[in-house]
This record gives structure tokens, C-alpha cells and sequence, in this order.
């Protein structure tokens, strides 16, 4: 059986509450050893961890505040997740980044906490897990700033061009491949085909974004599998071949 991990899931969220076990039991039965969670603000830090709590060594944490959820109110969440993750060990900061899809209103406010994050995980010497939505040129100009540091992390769901991909990766960044690998006309084939296996991670972001043939359902990490076939399938690979590199991509980038 290959050996995947899911490098991004809200396993943790309410739409799974009432069948958890379950959708764990088949995610390691169909050969994913790790689920990484990442974290949405400071009212999803107890959910978050009372999964990692239940599932040691399976469900494993990260830290970060969701460019979607900073408002006006953004320092407070920052100060209370900064706080809360000095007493716990987790494995990347994010899911942090730049979100203009939804709302233009608080860019300001996004770019000043997706700095001040980037510069916890570098103190902190963690990759970080970037949402970048209609937001590349933004996230692109603010790491400007952390030219020369050891910053390393992910685009997370990448959707970006050939252009955006190129940036990234040499900035020292893996793409996160997930469910739209697996739609039609996404695009994301190309980028798999044209940076190669080297350069990803597997991802569902579950309950988010369910490859075909479950899209528009609710996601759950037993169907990486699926992803994997299709990054195999456009890359002329063996899903054997891709589940080994882009494992120890993750087990490298994460210190897994």
C-alpha cells in the first residue's frame, strides 16, 4: 500500500463531528499515515487540539490566524494564538496569507498579520502554510521583506500561473496540490506536468474542495488516494513513484 500524507485538513471542524472516527479510520486504512490541521483563528484552537489530543501521532497541529477571518479585531486573535501555541508543539504556522476573493476591506490589516507570522515562524525555524487567493502579487511583495531568511513553507491549494509557480518555487516554496488536480480544465495539470513531483505536496483541504468523482461533497483525507492517481496520471508516473517523493517532500518540509 502507498504511503501518503495529508498535508492540509479541518478534520476538526463541526462537519465532521459526527462521524470523526470513521473518516480517520478510512484515511489510514487507505494508506495516510498523518493528517496536518491548520488552524483557522483563536476560536478554533480547542477543536483543533482536542483532535490531535484524541489521535496522537496521526492528527498533528499548526498554528496561524486565516487571512478571512482578520478584522478590525486581527491583534487580538494574533496575541491569544501566539500565546496559546508557546505551550504546544506544532509542526508549521498557517494557515496564514492574503485573501481578496471574498473581501478587499481589510488588506491592510491581512498583510500586517501575515507578516508578523512569517516572522514567528522564522524565529521559530517552521515552514509556513500560505491561502493565497487573487492575492499572489500581494503575498509575493510582502515576502520581499524575509529575502535572505530561512523562510520555507507551502502555497496551500495552489491556483496560480506558470509565472506564480516559477516565483514560488524559487523562492524555496512547494504548491499544494489538492481536488481541483482532478477538474476539468483547472489548469493544475500543467503545473504538476511543467515543476514536477519534486516540487509538491498532497493535500485534500477537507471537508473543502472533494476531488471528482465527489465533487461538491464533503472532502475527506482517504481521498488523497484519488489525488494521487491523478498527479501520477499527468506527470507519467506511477502513483507508487509520486506517494514516495512527494511523502518525503512533506516529511522534509514539516520535520515529520
Amino acid at each position: 500500500m502507498t504511503e501518503l500524507i495529508d498535508t492540509h485538513t479541518h478534520i476538526y471542524l463541526p462537519e465532521f463531528d459526527n462521524d470523526r472516527d470513521e473518516v480517520i479510520g478510512r484515511a489510514v486504512s487507505s494508506g495516510v499515515k498523518l493528517l496536518l490541521m491548520p488552524n483557522i483563528d483563536k476560536d478554533s484552537i480547542d477543536s483543533m487540539l482536542a483532535v490531535e489530543k484524541r489521535y496522537p501521532g496521526i492528527c498533528m497541529t499548526m498554528f496561524g490566524l486565516h487571512p478571512t477571518s482578520v478584522k478590525a479585531d486581527y491583534e487580538i486573535h494574533l496575541e491569544e494564538i501566539f500565546r496559546i501555541s508557546s505551550n504546544h508543539v506544532f509542526k508549521a504556522v498557517g494557515e496564514i496569507g492574503i485573501d481578496l476573493y471574498w473581501d478587499k476591506t481589510f488588506l491592510q490589516e491581512q498583510t500586517i498579520a501575515f507578516k508578523k507570522q512569517v516572522g514567528f515562524a522564522i524565529e521559530k525555524n517552521l515552514p509556513v502554510v500560505v491561502h493565497a487567493r487573487e492575492s499572489f502579487r500581494e503575498i509575493f511583495e510582502a515576502l520581499e521583506d524575509f529575502k535572505g531568511t530561512v523562510l520555507k513553507g507551502v502555497f496551500h491549494a495552489f491556483s496560480g500561473t506558470i509565472s506564480d509557480a516559477e516565483k514560488a518555487v524559487s523562492m524555496g516554496f512547494m504548491l499544494g496540490i489538492g481536488g481541483i488536480v482532478t477538474f476539468k480544465n483547472s489548469g493544475l495539470d500543467k503545473i504538476v506536468s511543467e515543476f514536477g513531483v519534486e516540487n509538491i505536496i498532497l493535500e485534500t483541504d477537507s471537508p473543502y474542495l472533494a476531488p471528482v468523482p465527489h465533487r461538491g461533497k464533503r472532502n475527506e483525507s482517504s481521498y488523497l488516494c484519488l489525488i494521487n492517481r491523478k498527479v501520477a496520471e499527468v506527470s507519467g508516473l506511477t502513483p507508487e513513484e509520486t506517494a514516495a517523493v512527494t511523502y518525503k517532500n512533506s516529511i522534509r518540509l514539516f520535520g515529520l
